[in-house]
């Protein structure tokens, strides 16, 4: 199946079911929506092409699965956010996890069967993913017991299993990766209240967590490149459907803002559309190279700066031209606007992202 006929085809079923979110925006409501559309789409199967055979996927180019998410986004039915985790977690148990557990556990998660969450920032290591600490041991019985403390864990809460990253070593080489149940004794989760009055994200706890030697993905030290390898993609369909979304906001604003009152509001709103188009074209040559079989690196930082650019940019815009929107009153805007602020944070910090392209794609040292 072309995408043009993929997306037609979608475009038909989405038209005549109904998968719209109620009116309540809660969290715990996103994650029940979230779990709702997973299901409805891979029973009907367009949750499962893209992927490999080997996990019950019908195969197909990746970009089927950008255009799954793109019509999700844009109709509003799960949070762009949290619907595209799937993205990053799915090809990491597909790439590292023994076949046999990817091929039981990743329909869970295409299913809406369960919600995964990624384990890697620490309370002293954020953008310094090297620096981590959280150790593993191994016992003479071939399990692990990890201790430590994780931190910015997105829906962790909800979590039924984690890709959680571990010390086995000194030094990049030792970084080890596991596929831990969220429900083993001695882990704690206790979400954070964020700014925008989300607990969207946790810091987990683990005393002495028993770990089966078989729920190590890949070898002792792939941890590392695990990350190298998970981080593009978050960088590149989760960006596609992240872009979908801004798409939308900046239509509502067209919608709700009057008649601009001089040429200022116009370069504004010209502004917004043309960072919110560059990063698009950016994200969609990202996703020609995926649509290649092209493996992504380093160059995905660019597409990391352009996006957090015009996220801000757009609400920024929203800011300026509905005063007191904002400020004054209950509205999605502001709960998005506050979010936007976390936009040169979250994925790796804006300062990180520059530094990785000047020194692996302009060749400029390291000073």
């Amino acid at each position: 199946m072309n995408v043009a006929e993929f997306r037609a085809d979608l475009r038909r079923w989405l038209d005549t079911n109904d998968l719209s979110p109620g009116l309540d925006d809660s969290l715990d409501a996103q994650v029940a929506q979230l779990a709702r559309v997973r299901r409805a789409l891979y029973g009907a199967g367009w949750m499962r092409y893209g992927w490999p055979a080997g996990v019950r996927g019908l195969g197909g180019p990746a970009v089927l699965r950008a255009v799954l998410g793109e019509e999700v986004a844009t109709r509003g039915l799960a949070e762009p956010g949290i619907y595209s985790m799937v993205e990053v977690l799915a090809p990491t148990m597909i790439s590292y996890a023994r076949p046999e557990l990817a091929a039981e556990m990743v329909p869970r998660l295409l299913g809406g069967r369960e919600q995964w969450c990624q384990g890697f920032s620490e309370p002293g290591s954020g953008s310094d993913l090297a620096s981590l600490t959280t150790r593993a041991v191994p016992r003479d019985d071939g399990d692990w017991v990890v201790t430590g403390q994780k931190v910015w864990t997105s829906l962790a809460q909800y979590a039924a299993r984690c890709v959680l990253l571990t010390r086995t070593a000194p030094g990049h080489a030792g970084i080890t990766a596991f596929f831990v149940d969220m429900d083993t004794p001695g882990i704690t989760v206790r979400p954070l209240r964020t700014m925008h009055g989300v607990d969207e994200f946790a810091e987990v706890f683990l005393d002495e967590v028993v770990v089966p030697g078989d729920r190590m993905l890949g070898r002792p030290g792939d941890g590392w490149q695990l990350a190298m390898d998970l981080l593009p993609h978050e960088r590149s369909t989760c960006f596609w459907h992240r872009i979908a979304h801004l798409y939308t906001r900046l239509d509502h604003l067209l919608e709700q803002t009057p008649a601009p009152d001089s040429a200022r509001d116009d370069d504004a709103l010209g502004a917004a559309f043309l960072a919110l188009h560059t990063v698009r074209c950016r994200s969609h040559a990202t996703q020609r190279r995926l649509a290649e079989g092209g493996r992504l690196g380093p160059e995905t930082s660019v597409d990391k700066i352009l996006l957090a650019t015009a996220e801000q940019q757009l609400f920024d815009t929203v800011r300026d031209l509905l005063p007191g929107v904002l400020e004054l009153t209950e509205t999605p805007w502001r709960s998005e606007y506050l979010y936007s602020r976390a936009a040169t944070i979250y994925g790796g910090t804006a300062e990180i992202q520059r530094n990785i392209v000047a020194r692996r794609l302009l060749d400029l040292g390291r000073e």
